[in-house]
């Protein structure tokens, strides 16, 4: 079967969904292109151990596309103070919602429950065709657009493909545009955790010598860590029993929640920073991933994915549906988006090898910087507004 489109998006995660969404009633036809669609429902006392970090940039746009709202508040996080630990035991850097005239600093929510909320809103699209389960097998462009010829032999024709299927994007390589990765040596361990004392909304964040742990909260008395590792430690928190686990995690977080149970089964994901030559060519756009990776330490990789969206749909929208290809037109987008992924990437790429170094003379030199830092309130509040509005 041939079909045409006005834009193809392969990849229906959070980003590719958002995108779809974002682009509900206008004047394109649409085609979201996913292998497996994601589950709808699952056990009220079930926790997905991966969270996001979701920033008020990315909240507003959640809002306006309606996936917000289909959300279960019940099971949302809200972040109202950031705690952020030295590695010498003494320095500290504190940032509060209230000092920043705001309710909170981000919600942490649970990734199926977001990716559920975005695929049910793009499905209500009028102008949105799921194309799910299905597979892109071949790609070609020429002059006036782009074609996939999916694993069960369908064409799909389209004036624009945008690659949202991740940090291995097949849409990127098809399309011969060169990314660098630069892997970090190190794993993101994530779980979830009961906790007996209240974290009333605050995240805690510990730099190490050999990683990064974060205690994120959860709704409840509850908490979900990512700890940023080397080979030697993955393997060690992934070999503990749940009791042992939630033992070594408090451990290492001082007790400051008292005992923790486990909850969730730990599981690891590897880090690495992705430099990708150009978001755009003549007919393809990159989002999320695909167009870029970061080091989790600062919990905004969804959110520049979310940011590339809003851009994307923004121009898309001014234009004739017919121009939606065109390079000079997208060229707008790389152009808008170029700053901040470079910012977010190398403000996450610097801590990680500040931090996460042996060196004797850089430990005083970087607890010294984050006390000072937590000195200066001006610079909080750039720091904090960053980090919530873009």
């Amino acid at each position: 079967m041939n079909r045409e489109f006005d834009i193809v998006i392969v990849g229906g995660g959070l980003v590719g969904a958002a995108l779809a969404a974002s682009l509900r009633d206008s004047a394109f036809e649409i085609a979201l292109v996913e292998g497996a669609p994601p589950a709808s429902t699952w056990p009220a006392e079930e926790w997905d151990s991966r969270v996001y970090a979701i920033s008020r940039a990315s909240r507003r746009l959640l809002k306006e596309i309606g996936a917000w709202q289909k959300l279960d508040a019940s099971r949302l996080g809200p972040v109202a103070a950031m705690q952020i630990y030295g590695d010498d035991g003494r320095s500290k850097l504190a940032f509060n919602a209230l000092d920043a005239g705001v309710d909170d600093l981000a919600v942490i929510l649970e990734s199926r429950q977001l990716q559920s909320a975005l695929w049910q809103t793009a499905s209500e699209a009028g102008n949105v065709t799921l194309i799910t389960p299905a597979r892109p097998e071949q790609y070609q462009a020429d002059r006036d657009g782009a074609q996939l010829t999916l694993s069960n032999g369908d064409t799909l024709r389209a004036r624009l493909v945008v690659g949202a299927d991740g940090a291995q994007s097949w849409l990127r390589q098809q399309a011969g545009i060169e990314a660098r990765a630069e892997a970090y040596q190190q794993w993101g361990v994530v779980a979830n955790f009961d906790i007996e004392r209240p974290h009333y909304g605050a995240a805690r964040q510990w730099f190490f010598e050999d990683g990064v742990l974060a205690w994120l909260p959860l709704a409840g008395n509850r908490i979900s860590i990512v700890w940023s590792c080397d080979d030697a430690r993955k393997d060690e928190l992934l070999a503990l029993d749940a009791t042992a686990l939630a033992a070594r995690v408090a451990d290492a977080g001082g007790r400051q929640l008292g005992e923790l149970t486990t909850i969730t089964t730990a599981a690891a994901f590897p880090l690495r920073l992705t430099h990708v030559e150009s978001l755009v060519q003549a007919h393809v756009a990159l989002v999320g991933d695909a167009a870029h990776t970061v080091h989790p330490l600062a919990g905004q990789g969804v959110n520049l994915g979310f940011g590339d969206v809003a851009e994307l749909a923004r121009i898309l929208k001014a234009e004739h549906p017919a121009r939606c290809g065109d390079y000079l037109v997208l060229r707008r987008y790389e152009r808008a988006r170029r700053e901040a992924i470079y910012l977010m990437q190398g403000v996450c790429h610097g801590l990680q090898k500040l931090f996460n170094n042996t060196n004797p003379w850089l430990k005083p030199l970087r607890n010294l910087g984050l006390g000072l830092t937590d000195s200066l309130p001006w610079v909080k509040q750039q720091l904090i507004h960053h980090a919530m509005d873009n």
